[in-house]
This record gives structure tokens, C-alpha cells and sequence, in this order.
């Protein structure tokens, strides 16, 4: 979970079901980054695809795996700003 943009998608992926463009929206980041992030996620399982066979809007959700990923991540990223201050 070194990746800022896995964190990002994980993280507005948690609020539900989205397709890339609304995904690309809430994090501000480009569309091909989206797209890596997306194959990347999927790939690891943290994410899937609900509907695989649309071509036009394919809907992404959060896996128990991810979640757990997302929380563990999140979870070092508050002691690590603790640590700062």
C-alpha cells in the first residue's frame, strides 16, 4: 500500500459502487492513472468489477480484502502523522 492513487481509489471506492469517470472526479487524478490504479487494484483483488461485460460503464466496488488493506493503511498513515508532530 505504498501508492498514494491505490489509497485514494480504496478510499472513495469504501463510500460504494463507481465507475471510473466518477472515480477519476473525486480523487482529481488523470485518466490513465485511474485506469493503472484500477487494473492494479483488481489484480490484487482489493477491488472488482461487477459487471465485466458492459463496455461502457463498468462498476467498481470495494473487496472484504481491500477494506481490510484500506483500514491497515490508513491505520499506519495516522501514526505516521503522529509521529510527525
Amino acid at each position: 500500500m505504498r501508492s498514494k492513487n491505490r489509497i485514494k481509489v480504496l478510499n472513495t471506492l469504501n463510500k460504494g459502487k463507481m465507475i471510473s469517470a466518477q472515480i477519476e472526479k473525486q480523487t482529481k487524478m488523470y485518466k490513465s492513472h485511474t485506469n493503472r490504479t484500477l487494473k492494479e487494484l483488481k489484480d490484487k483483488k482489493l477491488i472488482k468489477c461487477i459487471n465485466p461485460t458492459d463496455r461502457e460503464y463498468k462498476f467498481y466496488i470495494i473487496t472484504k480484502e481491500g477494506k481490510k488493506a484500506l483500514s491497515e493503511a490508513n491505520k499506519i498513515i495516522e501514526e505516521v502523522k503522529k509521529d510527525k508532530k
